[in-house]
């Protein structure tokens, strides 16, 4: 057997059973069998989501190269400021899911990034716009994932939002790519994404929804309906890869890092995460005055 993939299956393996662990109370359960009341399952997930956040800005950094002026040494800090005003709110149960209008701007900067990124790519070869890109690309959407599961630590509850994202975000780019290979005759975009089809993409739209039909018929205590979710996922996951293909195209680099090896970095396994979450947190808030 090819040793290439036998490497691929065995990170891919660990790499989902982490999340899986992470993300359920399943990881908490584990411990707990070890050593009771180890570590609750909030904290588990916030240090996955921490890990994330960093080793993806290392990533975006490398990707982008800074020069040696001050936006190299602040990147971090900055990144770390941002989503330590998310964590306040993790740790006090404040995600409510209100309109807050720091929060808007906040989602807001994200489709500004997306606009720059492909329409006025120059602004990011200058060290301000490569620090701007990497906080807002990179720390706003690990800080909005925090807002995403609901938790209790009197009942030692965790609730499995982000679990099923990630079901839906990896059945999408199955489902796209299976489509794709089979029917896919019209390119999404070719210069960027050659493999991407629209066959793939509305295969993968159809099929996604299909998926989600099921989770919210067996996932009723879930916020919101899972059938717009996974709509939502759906249609804005392929963005997600569109984007960092197009930031590791516009500075000359394959792969974002080789933290997971055969599947790459932090990055390329996380790109449609990165634009589903403010999505669908945007979602949870406006379901609120549905």
């Amino acid at each position: 057997m090819d040793k290439n993939l036998i490497q691929r299956t065995i990170s891919g393996l660990v790499y989902v059973a982490v999340i899986f662990l992470c993300a359920t109370p399943f990881g908490a359960q584990l411990l707990d069998s070890v050593s009771p009341q180890l570590v609750q399952q909030q904290y588990l997930y916030y240090g996955l989501i921490t890990l994330l956040l960093l080793v993806g800005t290392w990533e975006c950094m490398k990707i982008m190269k800074f020069g040696n002026g001050y936006e190299k040494w602040i990147v971090f800090p900055l990144v770390i400021f941002v989503f330590y005003l998310f964590s306040k709110r993790y740790f006090q149960h404040g995600f409510y899911f209100d309109f807050r209008l720091w929060e808007i701007l906040a989602l807001s900067l994200t489709v500004i990034a997306v606009v720059t990124l492909f329409k006025f790519s120059n602004e990011l070869y200058i060290d301000s716009g490569k620090l701007i890109f990497t906080v807002i690309y990179v720390a706003l959407p690990f800080s909005f994932a925090l807002g995403l599961p609901k938790f209790s630590s009197i009942d030692n509850t965790f609730s499995l939002e982000v679990i099923f994202l990630f079901i839906l975000i990896w059945s999408s780019d199955t489902f796209a790519y299976l489509v794709g290979k089979f029917f896919g005759k019209h390119k999404m975009a070719p210069t960027i994404s050659p493999k991407k089809t629209w066959e793939g993409y509305i295969g993968g739209v159809v099929l996604t929804l299909v998926l989600s039909y099921f989770v919210e018929q067996y996932q009723p205590q879930l916020r919101g309906n899972w059938m717009i979710v996974g709509f939502l996922i759906a249609a804005f996951a392929p963005l997600g890869d569109l984007v960092e293909s197009q930031l590791k195209r516009n500075f000359g680099v394959k792969d974002s890092g080789n933290i997971i090896p055969g599947h790459g970095g932090v990055l390329d396994r996380l790109d449609s995460f990165l634009i589903c979450v403010p999505v669908v947190y945007l979602y949870f808030i406006l379901s609120k005055f549905i």
